[in-house]
């Protein structure tokens, strides 16, 4: 608190005025003394400056950021993902006609008008490592929302040890601190969706732990619907108090590789091409990717319940990578395996360079271990580590990957050797 100085000849320290009864002279804080009048200046210079600021945001106000058109969203996967044309194309113009939907409902139309537009749940099909969940998290990025990521197989029924289908939600708002209104705008990846595919195609009369019971309890999630979610696990804390967050705005994008789905689509277009009149040709191209034939009805007979189903309206396939698929996964994307090297070496002062014949290995051994683009990543580590150890101490300014040194690491690395010799 301000206090009036002694009247002992103390000057304000912005004016010079002495301290005296006309003109007091106050100590604001140890060793600052201000006389009465500048005080004064001050305080309404520093009102006048707040108004004028908040004028300032009153006049331009932020502006929303537009909605990406599709064929923008697309060029944008294009530069993290290789291939899936198909698919990106589906979860483009699903994205779009998503936030073109909630920007709708931000703008109050929603009442005014007769049509109600549903929302584009997405389920994506394919073979483990060709960049289902790398797609989702990639639009994530570009639109800059909430997403979270969550593994189905830890989902059970309540009741059972595991996790609640609750906690879906409470992992979308940890990712954007509790802000219950910005969570209500994000999205949620739920991967190994196939894994709680029921096991027979008699529904259960009773609640089983990770199966349909599971399905189950997704639907009020997918349809949208308000949910009461226990911020930190409702077992653990039964006392806490559960935020409402409605679930009619959030986009779901669950993923799986649904192993064992081709013997179910193999039968099905079997059905229609049994004849003379049959072409070997297209039958054996049919074989070579029968994923890209998949259908609701395919879905269905692999266990997933038809209302489940219904609420994943959106549904493609993604190609398995072929040889050149993952050679340019290897250096064409922004966030590509070997510019990643290129920059760690970079900041050790170290220039790191592939040669295109130590490439060619590296893929040749991922598809030799069967172990897609997931793999390139743990062969190139494997490739690399001794060179990361060693020349970050050394003072080499210049590092080749060749050939003959990938095959020469790789034969150190008994574990990747084992399992090509078992496959």
């Amino acid at each position: 608190m301000a206090k009036k100085s002694s009247g002992t000849g103390q000057r304000c320290a912005l004016c010079g005025a002495v301290d005296s009864n006309t003109t007091p002279v106050l100590e604001i804080m140890p060793g600052l003394t201000l006389c009465n009048d500048c005080v004064s200046y001050i305080e309404t210079a520093a009102k006048s400056e707040l108004s004028r600021r908040q004028g300032e945001q009153k006049k331009s106000p932020e502006k929303k950021s537009s909605i990406p058109k599709p064929k923008e969203i697309k060029k944008f996967l294009d530069e993290y993902i290789i291939g899936q044309d198909e698919a990106k194309k589906y979860m483009s113009v699903a994205v779009y006609n998503h936030y073109k939907r909630i920007a709708r409902l931000d703008a109050g139309l929603q009442d005014s008008e007769d049509v109600d537009i549903e929302k584009s749940n997405v389920i994506l099909v394919g073979p483990t490592g060709t960049g289902k969940t790398l797609l989702a998290k990639t639009i994530a990025k570009l639109l800059d929302v909430p997403f979270t990521i969550v593994d189905a197989t830890v989902l059970t029924e309540a009741g059972y040890v595991g996790e609640d289908i609750e906690s879906l939600l409470t992992r979308l708002l940890q990712a954007c601190d509790y802000d219950v209104k910005k969570a209500e705008r994000g999205i949620v990846f739920i991967d190994e969706i196939d894994k709680i595919a029921r096991k027979s195609d008699n529904p259960s009369i009773t609640r089983d732990v990770s199966g349909e019971g599971v399905q189950q309890g997704l639907l009020k999630l997918l349809e949208g619907s308000t949910v009461l979610v226990p911020p930190n696990g409702g077992r653990k804390h039964p006392e806490q108090k559960m935020i409402p967050v409605d679930t009619k705005n959030i986009l779901f994008v669950c993923g799986g590789a649904f192993d064992g789905i081709e013997r179910k689509i193999a039968a099905r277009l079997n059905t229609h091409i049994v004849g003379y009149g049959h072409n070997n040709s297209d039958a054996k191209k049919q074989r070579d990717n029968l994923m890209k034939y998949v259908m609701p009805q395919d879905l269905k007979s692999f266990g997933l319940i038809p209302e489940i189903i219904g609420r994943l309206p959106v549904l493609t396939a993604l190609d398995p990578l072929d040889r050149e698929a993952l050679r340019r996964i290897l250096v064409e994307p922004k966030n590509a395996i070997v510019r990643q090297y290129v920059k760690l070496f970079e900041m050790d002062g170290v220039t790191l360079t592939f040669t295109d014949e130590a490439l060619d290995t590296i893929v040749d051994k991922a598809i030799e271990y069967k172990l897609g683009a997931r793999g390139l990543r743990s062969i190139v580590e494997t490739v690399m580590v001794d060179a990361m150890f060693e020349v970050p101490s050394s003072k080499k300014k210049e590092f080749e990957v060749t050939s003959e040194y990938v095959l020469e690491k790789l034969q150190k690395n008994p574990g990747l050797n084992q399992s090509a010799s078992k496959e």
